[in-house]
């Protein structure tokens, strides 16, 4: 497996390496051993699965005293993967990054505590698998309205509207978050 960098240094993408032949292709999408060897110390305790359909935007979600680090693959399609740094004590809190992953690049994200997480799907569908380093804890849940100005992603919709839960549409922007909603 291979360790690509990122704009954000904690943020990481992950290459598998795979083995292909006539009847098909192989890769390993998950060893714990390779990834710490790769610097990545987040024990995965809970596995999630979703399926969505073309421009549907889902975030940016993260958790206070239950923290998640994750690890995001495609299963099927494509998306825009998002991560934005609300660790206020980081040298590039506020930044996001963002990363087309697909079925097809087999690539991964690699996301610690303390970011929001959200992608937008863009293909007609897409599923996506991916770790988790807590469980999820409702009461701990919180978000970041994805279309904040602050922290202005650059979402690729081509003029479409994006498809939002009730929930992601009621998040709030940065400047309207309590200071206890951020992560340490």
């Amino acid at each position: 497996m291979n360790r690509i960098a990122t704009s954000i240094p904690d943020v990481w993408i992950l290459e598998p390496r795979v083995f292909e032949d006539p009847r098909g292709w192989f890769y390993e999408s998950y060893r714990e051993d390779r990834l710490r060897e790769l610097g990545i110390e987040a024990r995965f305790v809970q596995d999630n699965q979703s399926f969505s359909r073309r421009d549907v935007l889902r975030g940016m979600h993260y958790q206070l005293g239950r923290p998640q680090a994750k690890l995001l693959r495609v299963m099927q399609g494509e998306i825009f993967d998002v991560a934005v740094d609300l660790r206020r004590k980081s040298p590039t809190f506020r930044k996001w990054v963002g990363e087309l992953l697909s079925g097809s690049n087999r690539r991964q994200m690699y996301i610690p505590e303390g970011f929001a997480h959200g992608f937008l799907v863009l293909s007609e569908t897409a599923e996506i698998f991916y770790k988790c380093s807590d469980v999820y804890v409702p009461k701990e849940e919180r978000g970041l309205a994805w279309n904040d100005p602050q922290v202005g992603i650059v979402w690729p919709l081509n003029g479409r509207a994006p498809l939002l839960s009730d929930k992601d549409l009621r998040l709030p922007k940065l400047a309207d978050l309590p200071p206890a909603d951020y992560p340490q």
